[in-house]
């Protein structure tokens, strides 16, 4: 999303019940799973909403991720501080995270915070304070899975964390016993004949043949997985507008405060017009960065950016779960479009270009583990999930701009948090006390 001349006034608000009056016109901009989320929500609470954005809806990040709506993911990825992953990973050789070191100096102080808050005392705060959003994600979802009538893409058997390590295998069961007991998460351990019986394609696959057999998996029960999770957004899109909301498709070309409103400018293919309106919400994912500057404000964020092909199925023996292969990072997923395989992470500029090294490497090592078929694409996908060094999205009004809302820095899970971000933001615009304590997601924590 790409902004022209952005204004704002530097005006303080004289009181906090002012910045949180219902607001009847709204705009959002951006229109991924998090702003289209946040526009539902916000029609089925009687705004008038308007969703601004320079493609169709879902067709950005939202559209490239793994496609779990993660309930177990009680815990956010913290920075690694052993010494064995800091020197496994130095080399730039893994499938897991690679790194350029022009975007690393360029980020060196955020991800300086990254490695600090990932702390383990630190960080061991941070996760109740994540997990209460997570806690929410499936019904969140529910809600708007039903209205928009997109159950067919929906499958509720969760997904396969496998091992090729038993002590790797046990160490992971351990913690999520604990998460288990301590957030109301469900998982089951198979063994390596109990993963066979479930996936026999991997138990037949050249890893197992090559002697690097796998131990075992987690089987996490809660989360549901989406056969196409582009479609998802539409879909949501589709009932927001069925609601009354209305969306455009158009570049931002400038924003800026006029009295008691917000002027949004929008240009670019046929659409030249300007949007006012009584609130602003900006849910940009990664491109929250360019016009915060304008802003003044002093948020720290950073991108992953990621990648995915899609193969076809073997003749026999099909993939019929969601796989992550847990020690090596990547994942492989049986969609619509076919076996969608994506890598781990990249710390890379946004706008750079794409490096399909990892993407290339990650296949290798997908195809001993199952028999994957021939690319059904010419040229991979690349994204970009928006992160923040304390791992917490930001969610919540701008101090000092009336009406000015921010939903943004979900980093890995932005799918999964979309709904859920859109009713808390909600409450928060009505004036409302929210479902769970969002003073850990506020705007000026930074």
């Amino acid at each position: 999303m790409l902004f022209g001349i952005v204004k704002f006034s530097d005006s303080v608000s004289a009181s906090r019940d002012k910045e949180t009056q219902m607001s009847r016109k709204m705009v959002v901009v951006g229109a991924g799973m998090v702003g289209v989320s946040v526009a539902w929500h916000l029609s089925q609470r009687g705004h008038q909403v308007t969703l601004v954005d320079r493609r169709e809806p879902g067709r950005e990040t939202s559209y490239g991720n793994a496609g779990i709506i993660q309930r177990e993911a009680v815990r956010p990825y913290a920075f690694p501080r052993d010494l064995g992953t800091l020197l496994r990973v130095a080399p730039n050789r893994q499938i897991d995270i690679r790194y350029r070191p022009g975007a690393m100096m360029a980020n060196a102080g955020t991800l300086l915070k990254y490695w600090q808050h990932s702390a383990p005392a630190r960080y061991e705060r941070i996760v109740p304070e994540y997990a209460s959003l997570i806690s929410g994600c499936l019904d969140a979802h529910a809600a708007m899975i039903a209205a928009s009538g997109a159950e067919e893409l929906i499958r509720r058997d969760g997904w396969l964390e496998v091992y090729r390590s038993e002590a790797e295998l046990t160490a992971r069961h351990a913690q999520a016993q604990a998460d288990a007991q301590r957030f109301g998460i469900r998982f089951k351990r198979l063994d390596r004949a109990e993963l066979a019986q479930l996936e026999p394609g991997l138990a037949s696959g050249a890893g197992n043949d090559s002697g690097k057999g796998l131990a075992g998996a987690i089987h996490w029960l809660d989360p549901w997985t989406v056969a196409s999770p582009g479609d998802l957004v539409a879909a949501y899109a589709r009932s927001f507008v069925e609601s009354g909301g209305e969306i455009v498709q158009a570049n931002v070309d400038a924003v800026e405060r006029t009295g008691q409103a917000w002027r949004v400018s929008l240009g670019g293919g046929a659409v030249s017009r300007q949007l006012d309106a009584d609130g602003l919400v900006m849910a940009l994912g990664p491109w929250t960065q360019e016009w915060m500057t304008a802003l003044g404000l002093r948020i720290p964020l950073f991108v992953k950016r990621g990648y995915h092909m899609h193969y076809a199925q073997p003749d026999e023996r099909a993939l019929g779960h969601w796989v992550m292969d847990a020690e090596v990072g990547y994942l492989l997923a049986p969609m619509r479009q076919g076996v969608r395989l994506t890598t781990g992470a990249e710390l890379e500029r946004l706008e750079a270009p794409a490096h399909l090294d990892q993407l290339e490497a990650a296949e290798r090592k997908a195809r001993e583990l199952f028999p994957l078929g021939q690319r059904l694409e010419s040229t991979p996908w690349k994204g970009a999930r928006p992160c923040t060094p304390d791992m917490k999205p930001v969610i919540g009004p701008v101090p000092g701009q009336d009406g000015l809302w921010l939903a943004c820095g979900h980093g890995h899970q932005g799918f999964t948090l979309g709904p859920v971000t859109g009713k808390l933001l909600t409450q928060l615009i009505e004036g409302e006390a929210a479902d769970i304590d969002m003073t850990p997601f506020r705007v000026d924590r930074f």
